[in-house]
């Protein structure tokens, strides 16, 4: 008795786990494994938003013979405004990263980054920015092969004191994302601190900094919302701000991928992403706002007045801009219009 009882369950036990040793006996192992790498948190709204999403998509488009594992906050080494060269290079097969993180490095699509150009909304601004890279930036990237270029929705400045004027921004230190938004902040009167996100929190809670700028999406993540207690919106578009980024992948990598997987990939790239993207930044920015206003932090929203005061101190920045284009050559005025261009076409998406 005692025998066939042991033989009972040790063919019970078989037969539990019979299911787990067929699908992976029999499920399609990856023919092609990429490494991402990106600079911000696995609870950021990014990644678990956006790019794990897109990762599963592909994996499954490819009947799980394309494959991309996510690294997030500089696991595989390096600093943020490395990433671009990690992915020309080959440390990383994509990375995702910020073109202004090397101020001057990619002048055209600066013009997105200008005080006063971009949407408020995320959707008009991904797309736009997608479209101006086919237009415009084709040799800009050309190190890489680029997967999206895109724009988040409005920066807000978030601070220690409540901003209602440009006066409340004078003296302060507020950490600037790109080179143009640190410009435009030193216009207002305010000093622009260049810092990579990750280490924005120690800077705020050791007070090197009084504030940041950055959208409603990043808030959480960075824990913004517990370390200072005010917020500014510009209110509606154009906007104070966006930041661009680029999700850019190896040349020999993807030139080496089979045919029918390299279609799964471009049909997951391009305008397809920035929706995605867009929608992602919009979506999350409601979020956070809304969780914002619950925890009784302050939302200022500037009044038209006032807003329009904020865009004619920054206007000598875009002059100075134009300028800049000028002498390396770019034609600064076409950009900004076809900048403006574009994001009229997709303001209604």
């Amino acid at each position: 008795m005692t025998v066939h009882r042991r033989q009972f369950l040790k063919f019970a036990g078989a037969a539990v786990a019979a299911p787990a040793v067929a699908r992976s006996v029999f499920a399609q192992a990856p023919q092609v494994t990429l490494k991402m790498h990106h600079f911000l948190p696995p609870v950021s709204n990014v990644h678990s938003k956006l790019l794990v999403p897109w990762a599963k998509k592909i994996e499954t488009e490819s009947g799980g013979r394309l494959k991309i594992d996510i690294f997030p906050s500089m696991q595989l080494g390096g600093t943020p405004p490395q990433l671009y060269d990690q992915a020309r290079d080959g440390v990383a097969d994509i990375t995702w990263t910020l073109p202004g993180s090397t101020p001057g490095r990619f002048p055209k699509i600066e013009v997105f980054e200008l005080p006063f150009i971009a949407d408020k909304r995320g959707v008009p601004n991904a797309k736009a920015v997608q479209e101006f890279y086919e237009l415009n930036l084709r040799d800009e990237f050309k190190e890489v092969h680029p997967i999206c270029v895109w724009a988040h929705d409005a920066g807000l400045v978030h601070a220690s004191r409540q901003i209602k004027t440009m006066d409340d921004l004078k003296g302060l230190k507020l950490r600037s994302p790109t080179r143009l938004a640190g410009d435009a902040l030193k216009a207002l009167g305010a000093n622009g601190i260049p810092m990579p996100i990750p280490q924005v929190p120690e800077a705020l809670a050791q007070k090197v900094i009084d504030g940041c700028v950055v959208p409603w999406e990043v808030v959480p993540a960075i824990k913004v919302h517990e370390l200072v207690k005010f917020h500014t919106d510009i209110g509606g578009s154009p906007t104070l701000y966006t930041a661009t980024f680029i999700i850019g992948m190896n040349k020999a990598k993807y030139d080496s991928l089979p045919a029918d997987l390299k279609k799964v990939l471009d049909a997951n790239s391009g305008q397809s992403f920035a929706a995605a993207a867009g929608k992602m930044w919009d979506d999350a920015g409601a979020v956070v706002e809304d969780m914002v206003k619950k925890r009784g932090n302050t939302i200022t929203v500037l009044a038209r007045d006032e807003a329009a005061r904020w865009e004619k101190a920054t206007q000598p920045v875009v002059e100075a801009w134009l300028k800049q284009a000028k002498d390396k050559g770019l034609n600064g005025e076409k950009l900004v219009a076809d900048a403006k261009a574009l994001l009229a076409k997709y303001a209604n998406t």
